[in-house]
């Protein structure tokens, strides 16, 4: 006899948890589904970049990711103009466009300005015709020579902080931080009561 006031067993095990269960058998096909994509639409692009039109360096935003860039979305009407490209050619030749980002920093401008003359030096315009060659269209020489660039094309590299090492002086040893701050800490606070004593004995001096 069962002892105590207990649950009577009553389980239901009746959940079918096997239709419950996911599986993953299908990676390996989709792995290969997935490269034989990008490779129909590396030729379909041909000759244009397989990872897409030329991004901007951005910096992130929030307080916590602002230290760090990555690409935007599109240079801005501001940068298109500093290095020459008119606005309704850029997206024809491979450059992204975002008319609603704005230049907050002349650092970033100047950054990006570079960036889309560095990719207008290397840049190699096919025609629209083979035969019928237009201004700004490359030279036969530079078309033969061309190949289509697979992967990140000018990609945005993170500059890894320098740590400048300095030997330690007795000076150094000696420094009390603690106190120092303390001491600062002080000042700042009685600067106003310190100002209108020396104001008050500024008037008694005159009297």
């Amino acid at each position: 006899m069962v002892k105590h006031n207990n649950v009577v067993p009553n389980g239901h095990f009746k959940k079918h948890w096997q239709n419950y269960v996911k599986t993953w058998f299908n990676q390996p096909a989709r792995k290969t589904r997935r490269r034989i994509a990008r490779q129909k639409k590396a030729v379909k692009i041909f000759p244009r970049p397989t990872a897409g039109p030329l991004r901007p360096v951005v910096q992130c935003q929030t307080l916590k990711y602002n230290m760090k860039s990555r690409a935007g979305r599109g240079f801005t009407l501001e940068e298109l103009k500093a290095a020459g490209i008119p606005k309704k050619l850029a997206p024809t030749i491979g450059i992204a466009v975002d008319h609603r980002r704005k230049n907050r920093s002349l650092e970033g401008l100047q950054a990006n300005v570079q960036r889309l003359k560095t990719y207008k030096a290397k840049l190699v315009i096919f025609p629209r015709r083979a035969r019928k060659i237009k201004a700004g269209d490359s030279a036969p020489e530079e078309l033969a020579t061309a190949t289509q660039v697979q992967g990140q094309y000018m990609p945005i590299v993170r500059e890894k902080p320098t740590v400048e090492l300095v030997k330690v002086t007795d000076e150094m040893k000696s420094f009390k931080a603690y106190a120092k701050l303390r001491v600062e800490r002080m000042n700042e606070r009685q600067v106003g009561v310190r100002l209108k004593k020396a104001a008050e004995a500024e008037k008694e001096e005159k009297k």
